[in-house]
């Protein structure tokens, strides 16, 4: 309840929805901050060695359990990061977009360099707690394509960010039941409910004034809920974006 509460306040002004989301990843920042000094032993040292993440069959596995976890949401938040990058260094950002846009678009990029670096982060720390190579294990920077955006047509844009934000929640979600650890769960529980906050402020943006921002194709009319998918549903919709190969033979 309190966070329809805060979305509506979102969408009834330019002031309150750039407040909302920087509040929001000034909270991150912090949390990024405090699981990166963790000491998680137990997202490696209880899982079999051949579900860390790594090269296997010349290509980089994503890993099994909280590793694997961590290390799929950190190649979501690069394909996301990537993408604001790019959206925010345009040559035509300043003209493309309204003042909101241009201001709405900027903190969701800060959002999102944050979200990649507080995983690489977590990962590194992690895997240094349990004495591994952190760049045997760590995922290398992605390489993305958008052969499917128009970066020169406003919706064009707007409609990739709303897609990736939904498939960001969606991945969040449906990937909660793989964490084993209770801090990590809560942290995963703190960062999707972020994302969320981004998937119904570009709602907004592309409709403003409506009920997109908890629409019927991202809220479930049977429980009320966001929709949970499974990484492999969810690789399968981002792999148009990631040109890198990689696998998630574990992540079941």
């Amino acid at each position: 309840m309190k966070n329809t509460v805060k979305v509506q306040e979102v969408k009834s002004s330019h002031a309150s929805r750039r407040n909302f989301l920087k509040i929001s990843g000034l909270t991150l920042a912090g949390t990024g901050l405090l699981l990166a000094g963790c000491n998680d032993d137990d997202s490696t040292s209880t899982n079999p060695a051949n579900s860390l993440p790594g090269i296997r069959n010349g290509k980089f596995d994503l890993g099994g359990g909280d590793l694997g976890v961590l290390t799929y949401a950190y190649a979501l938040e690069q394909l996301e990061a990537d993408f604001y990058t790019k959206v925010v260094n345009l040559n035509n950002f300043g003209t493309l977009f309204s003042t909101e846009e241009k201001a709405v678009l900027t903190d969701l990029y800060n959002h999102e360099v944050i979200h990649r670096e507080f995983f690489k982060a977590a990962i590194s720390g992690a895997l240094t707690a349990a004495n591994q190579d952190v760049s045997a294990h760590l995922l290398p920077n992605l390489a993305f394509s958008y052969t499917t955006v128009n970066f020169s047509d406003r919706l064009s844009v707007l409609n990739t960010a709303k897609a990736l934000e939904d498939t960001g929640v969606a991945a969040y979600n449906g990937a909660g039941k793989l964490i084993t650890s209770p801090d990590y769960l809560v942290l995963a529980g703190k960062i999707v409910s972020v994302e969320a906050r981004h998937a119904s402020a570009i709602r907004s943006l592309i409709n403003p004034n409506s009920k997109d921002f908890a629409g019927d194709d991202v809220v479930s009319a049977s429980n009320g809920l966001d929709q949970a998918k499974t990484p492999a549903q969810i690789i399968q919709i981002a792999d148009p974006f990631i040109t890198t190969e990689f696998t998630a033979i574990y992540l079941t």
